[in-house]
């Protein structure tokens, strides 16, 4: 339907404001690096996102402000530059990773290219659309997000100032975490836990409860609410508290491995179990659950791509007629978007074909099919997400079902071309990450232009700023990725080292060569009490180590390894003598020794998203998974849609670990309770207002300067602030830990830390604080928003 005629902009199309100005760049540069590689980290590790433009809008406020006096367009110009580096991060964890799964190696550079690849074609393809979907359907498409940022900055134009909320989540939330993460101070546990085994039966032996105690769980927990968190926690209740127990109980019996394990289950821990069985399972049921959430959308996908498809090509008279006249309608021209799509096209297949993923050379025809899956599938989806984000949001947009879809079509496609070596995997998950990455953007960049049409931005400028937004973010998601991968890695001496045989190189065993590394850590684990005597019959005994008051699962000790270099590197993918993952080989003995599990896919960041993408790629091309485990999560999606639950945020939960759901489902807690709370003293607010106009003392109409406050105050939740605040701080002091671990691997040198053995390492200490800091989300959520 055509833009309502009386529409007018908060700054009119005649007045000309500061807009792209030096600072607004560099302080939004600042946001995307900032906020790119917090998301990459959050997300990560508990497998969601979210949005970015609410909070960089706020800061951006106060910080030019304190500068002098700031346009509202400067402010729209920052939180769209800002808000690309969440996009493009939420494109690049759901997919890469995957290559990691497949036992490829993630560079830097390969990261950079794709997600500049990926976010200017987001932002390219949804220029012509603009017009269409922002403008002609604006009383239509709402555009939830775009439409309460709007409200942000018309509220800080107007003189609110909210940002001393979020700086109050960041303070208290990196204070907290400095002694909470044990990749720094660890003054307290940072996972407290609980292996039961109760009575004489052992009842529910197998399983955990354990709370990753962060304030950025805590900050999610509170902004997804109690029902979304409580549905994840209920996936992590079935997987660590129903189905680990029921395979300890029927398995601990077995005196063999049972597939996919290599070791037997008698002698495995909870995380053994969970990394074994449930991350197959989960999988399979996330894999299953994102095809369920495509079909279930595919009306409204066909509706906005019939919609699209209808008006490509055609210009209102209104428009023409705007054209050369308003500056609010100006777009960045044809020419730049033809060419600069012909431009990224040829730069990707060079890209592909000079600079392959190591071991995943493939030739030039693959390269130009692929590149050409990219336009076809990121044009589709580009048009389906710029779409559908105006009508479910962002969040809810089913970016995931998308990439599915890229993927298993892609893989079909070279699985009938014969495509099926493990190169061909990497490429298609090139293809499914760069389609990921635009389809992520676009409707991001779709939000942003939704907020600058209610305001009255330059759209041409708009759009410049999120190409410039994600060339400044790639730098950090890279870099924040690898350090990742590298500073939460371990390497751990097998319990029985395993004897190589012949055919072992024709069971999904790669051979990669003599290892990079000379000098590693090699870390010993000391199972705890009720675990001690699972060791395998004739496996070598470790030395005895001190118990570490309050671990998750076992005391750790380090022991520096100096001939790296005379071990040889294996990858296990679909072998059914190794699980999946990096093993070091001793030539001199003829036995694997060391596996070295890298930081992502570990249960502190277990990329969810990515496992699922290397499932789809390999159960197409190389048909081997533990099918009898993916069906069995395929199967539950079901049983959980026939109940009328949406089946992927349980499917989630089901594949994180518990330590993540519990603290997320804290969050989720807080938010119920202040929103219970805030509903009781609104209704007390509105008897009491009701009576003194009853009495006379307060004339009809007239509302008191605390309701004002509150009526503004509804799209910008103090709790919702705060909560940024607390996911900005666990992100950015947890990057910090993971920075000194990098430090300690490089130098070999010890960051001081509190003893294990300290009075506060406890876990009921880590149980107390964190009591404390969700009270501090509870009792600041209540507090009402100062107006200034």
């Amino acid at each position: 339907m055509p833009a309502p005629a009386h529409f007018t902009p908060f700054v009119p199309a005649s007045d000309s404001r500061p807009e792209f100005t030096l600072r607004a760049l560099i302080l939004g540069g600042l946001f995307a690096v900032l906020f790119g590689a917090v998301t990459v980290y959050v997300g990560l590790r508990a497998g969601l996102t979210v949005a970015a433009s609410i909070p960089i809008s706020v800061l951006s406020i106060s910080i030019l402000r304190a500068f002098g006096k700031a346009s509202i367009l400067e402010n729209n110009i920052v939180q769209t530059v800002g808000n690309a580096g969440q996009s493009v991060a939420a494109g690049v964890i759901f997919t890469l990773p995957a290559l990691i799964f497949l036992g490829f190696d993630l560079e830097s550079t390969r990261i950079f290219a794709l997600a500049l690849f990926g976010g200017w074609i987001g932002v390219l393809f949804m220029i012509p659309l603009r017009r269409q979907l922002i403008v002609e359907e604006h009383g239509t498409l709402i555009y939830p997000e775009g439409t309460a940022c709007a409200d942000v900055l018309e509220a800080g134009e107007r003189g609110g100032s909210f940002a001393s909320r979020v700086f109050l989540g960041l303070g208290l939330g990196g204070l907290y975490t400095l002694f909470q993460n044990d990749n720094i101070f660890g003054l307290w546990p940072s996972t407290p836990n609980w292996q039961p085994s109760i009575g004489a039966q052992h009842l529910l032996k197998g399983g955990a409860v354990r709370a990753d105690c962060t304030p950025e769980y805590l900050g999610v927990g509170y902004i997804i609410g109690v029902r979304v968190a409580a549905i994840m926690f209920a996936g992590g209740v079935f997987s660590w508290l129903v189905l680990m127990p029921a395979i300890y109980f029927f398995g601990s019996h077995l005196s063999a491995p049972l597939y996919p394990g290599t070791t037997l289950i008698a002698n495995m821990s909870p995380s053994d179990l969970w990394k074994t069985y449930v991350r197959p399972m989960g999988a399979g049921a996330v894999a299953c659950s994102g095809l369920i959430t495509l079909l279930r959308t595919a009306p409204t996908i066909v509706g906005a791509l019939t919609q699209g498809f209808k008006q490509m090509g055609k210009k209102s008279k209104a428009a023409i007629a705007e054209t050369g006249v308003l500056r609010t309608a100006h777009d960045l021209p044809m020419s730049v978007v033809a060419g600069g799509s012909v431009l990224l096209v040829v730069l990707m297949v060079a890209f592909l074909q000079f600079h392959p993923v190591p071991g995943a050379q493939v030739g030039l025809f693959a390269n130009i099919a692929a590149a050409l899956l990219v336009v076809v599938f990121g044009f589709l989806f580009v048009t389906v997400s710029a779409r559908i984000v105006g009508i479910v949001g962002s969040s809810a947009s089913p970016v995931s079902g998308m990439t599915i879809a890229t993927l298993m079509a892609t893989a079909a496609i070279f699985l009938v071309r014969g495509w099926t070596a493990p190169a061909f995997g990497a490429l298609a998950i090139t293809v499914g990450g760069i389609v990921c990455i635009a389809a992520s953007n676009a409707g991001d960049t779709s939000q942003d232009l939704k907020t600058g049409y209610i305001i009255g931005a330059t759209p041409w400028k708009q759009q410049a700023a999120v190409m410039a937004g994600v060339i400044i973010s790639v730098f950090s998601i890279g870099a924040t990725l690898n350090a990742m991968n590298s500073g939460l890695e371990s390497f751990e001496r097998l319990p029985t080292p395993i004897a190589i045989s012949s055919n072992i190189y024709a069971d999904g065993v790669q051979n990669k060569g003599p290892f990079s590394r000379d000098h590693f850590a090699l870390t010993s684990k000391n199972l705890p009490t009720e675990n001690t005597n699972s060791q395998s019959p004739g496996a070598p005994s470790l030395p005895a180590l001190p118990a570490r008051v309050g671990s998750t699962e076992a005391s750790t000790s380090k022991e520096q390894i100096t001939n790296g270099h005379d071990y040889t590197l294996l990858n296990a993918i679909g072998s059914t003598t190794l699980p999946d993952g990096k093993y070091l080989l001793n030539p001199a003995t003829g036995k694997i020794e060391i596996q070295w599990i890298q930081g992502i896919g570990s249960e502190k960041a277990a990329a969810p998203q990515g496992k699922l993408m290397a499932t789809v790629i390999n159960g197409i091309l190389t048909q081997k998974l533990p099918w009898a485990l993916v069906l069995l999560g395929v199967a539950l999606v079901i049983v959980v849609e026939l109940l009328g639950v949406r089946s992927l945020t349980f499917a989630v939960g089901a594949y994180l670990s518990i330590a993540t759901t519990l603290a997320i489902f804290v969050g989720g807690v807080m938010r119920w309770m202040v929103d219970r709370a805030m509903l009781h003293q609104r209704a007390k607010e509105a008897i009491a207002l009701s009576e003194a106009r009853d009495l006379q003392l307060l004339p009809e109409g007239e509302t008191r300067p605390e309701e004002v406050l509150a009526l503004e105050s509804e799209e910008i939740s103090p709790g919702s602030l705060y909560a940024s605040g607390l996911i900005a701080a666990g992100g950015i002091v947890g990057l910090l830990g993971v920075c000194i671990k990098l430090y300690e691997a490089a130098t070999e040198r010890d960051f001081p830390r509190f003893s294990d053995h300290n009075p506060f390492h406890h876990d009921w200490i880590s149980i107390v604080m964190f009591a404390l800091l969700a009270y501090s989300l509870y009792y600041f959520a209540r507090k009402p928003l100062e107006a200034k």
